[in-house]
């Protein structure tokens, strides 16, 4: 037993070490001193600083920041409310309407990105609709990648839930209204906020969907991020990379730690 233990916990180590290792040397070497991504010559707080003087990257952070938090919000209204009405189909619509939810998840972000680009010329160019692509464009098409991952991790806390709790709420007392915002937004909330945390994360980083449907003077951190590269890897980048990365796996830590104290008094 002990060396199958032994076993286990060494192809954990090589799986985390194989995920994280790169993480690791990225943000080791946004302090090193020099530009040299593969020789260190010193520690530095000097690409940080530099950093927060880069125009271009503080704005293109202020909008992946501004569309991540509103298109992750819209989502996730939206999201929460079709995973309701899923919910209630029968048997044979509702597996037809997940299958179809499935496929904006499955299908390549490539071809979403030019469908979405090639809808927004049509709508422009021949329905007469003033659409240019940047803020509005970018928006919608977060919010279009965004609602099925919302659905899919509300749907099984909808499964969970006991319906009579609502019928009994109903016979308590309450309107439809009350009773949906006292009795099923609280049992399928730690589904909401996974859903809005996933939509957010992936908005935050998205970059193929993004460059399609992007303009010239609106631009996300990611594409921000590929024009410098294509140029020369910054260090200001791999403090960027840092400091995201810290964020995210902070937000995500938090949510864990306070799902967790929830199933804990739930379980008393």
């Amino acid at each position: 037993m002990k060396k199958r233990s032994w076993v286990n916990t060494g192809y954990i180590g090589l799986v985390m070490a194989f995920l994280y290792a790169p993480i690791v040397v990225m943000a080791v070497f946004s302090f090193n001193e020099s530009k040299s991504r593969a020789l260190w010559t010193g520690f530095t707080l000097d690409w940080y600083k530099k950093l927060f003087t880069n125009e271009v990257i503080l704005s293109s952070l202020g909008h992946t920041l501004l569309i991540a938090i509103i298109s992750a919000v819209i989502a996730t209204v939206i999201g929460t409310l079709a995973a309701i009405g899923i919910n209630a189909m029968g048997r044979w619509m509702k597996s037809l309407v997940l299958n179809t939810t499935y496929m904006p998840i499955i299908n390549p972000e490539i071809v979403t990105g030019v469908s979405l680009m090639l809808l927004f010329v049509f709508i422009r160019d021949r329905m007469g609709i003033p659409l240019e692509m940047g803020f509005l464009t970018l928006i919608l098409a977060h919010i279009t990648f965004s609602i099925p991952y919302v659905i899919l991790n509300v749907i099984p806390k909808l499964r969970q839930m006991d319906k009579n709790i609502y019928d009994a709420a109903l016979d308590l007392g309450c309107n439809p209204a009350m009773a949906f915002l006292k009795v099923v937004i609280p049992e399928i909330m730690p589904g909401v906020i996974s859903g809005f945390l996933m939509a957010f994360t992936f908005s935050l980083d998205d970059f193929i969907i993004s460059y399609f449907v992007s303009g010239p003077t609106f631009s996300t951190l990611p594409i921000t991020i590929y024009a410098m590269t294509r140029k020369k890897v910054s260090p200001e980048i791999n403090a960027l990379s840092t400091i995201v990365f810290l964020v995210v796996l902070g937000v995500l830590t938090l949510s864990n730690y306070v799902e967790a104290k929830r199933e804990a008094k739930t379980s008393y």
